[in-house]
């Protein structure tokens, strides 16, 4: 897919779109934070969004995060970097240094991993400062399906429980992956389940909303989207 305008041109459209949405359902857009997803798409195009004003960067993939973060650093600029796929427990090490948020926390197997491999860190370290924990969304397979990671509503009260011993996590609120579909409306349920879960459960951050639908699940109250196609079109190989 062909796009002709820039990058600062289409994040000051979707800037837009999120101003919108805020309004006709009453909130700040200030509340609403892009996370723009450049898997497949080289440093260079970080680092033309970075001078565009965007400081939040999602990858999926360690193989691809690893480099182009270092890529990135050597030109001289520190993104936030935020991991969005699914983490591999023999990942961790190589992403807990890079990432400042999880997206997708699902298993207390995974947790554990974390918690451990940032306490070797913290040893290394050899600093008096108390360990920074990593903030994490808890991903949650709203839709139930089969295909989709992430933990089921009714087992989320647990986790928080055994999560809220960890010291180097930080649930800052949920997530969740809705259902490809054509019309965005037919997701918006997935959206208001997620935010009355959070709700229920003393959570503020929502991590919802991608390319095709971002403007309905900022209306249903999300507070971080993760945007890809809409900023940077599909990479040509």
């Amino acid at each position: 897919m062909a796009i002709t305008t820039s990058i600062t041109e289409r994040l000051t459209a979707v800037k837009m779109n999120i101003a919108m949405a805020c309004e006709r359902v009453k909130r700040d857009p200030s509340e609403v934070r892009i996370v723009g997803v450049t898997k497949t798409h080289p440093a260079a195009v970080v680092k033309e969004t970075l001078d565009a004003g965007l400081l939040d960067f999602g990858e999926n993939r360690t193989q691809e995060l690893l480099p182009k973060a270092a890529e990135i650093e050597a030109m001289g600029f520190t993104p936030r970097w935020h991991f969005v796929g699914h983490l591999q427990r023999n990942k961790v090490s190589q992403v807990l240094t890079r990432i400042s948020t999880l997206h997708s926390l699902d298993s207390i197997r995974l947790a554990n991993e974390i918690e451990h491999r940032s306490e070797l860190l913290n040893r290394l370290s050899k600093t008096e400062a108390p360990p920074e924990a990593l903030a994490c969304y808890l991903e949650v397979n709203v839709s139930g399906e089969v295909s989709k990671e992430g933990v089921k509503p009714r087992q989320i009260s647990e986790l928080l429980q055994e999560l809220n011993r960890y010291r180097y996590i930080e649930i800052v609120g949920l997530m969740t992956v809705a259902p490809f579909v054509r019309d965005p409306e037919e997701v918006r349920p997935v959206f208001r389940r997620l935010n009355e879960l959070a709700d229920t459960h003393g959570l503020n951050g929502l991590s919802m909303g991608m390319t095709d639908d971002y403007v309905v699940a900022i209306e249903e109250g999300a507070t971080i989207v993760r945007l890809g196609r809409v900023l940077f079109g599909v990479r040509d190989y």
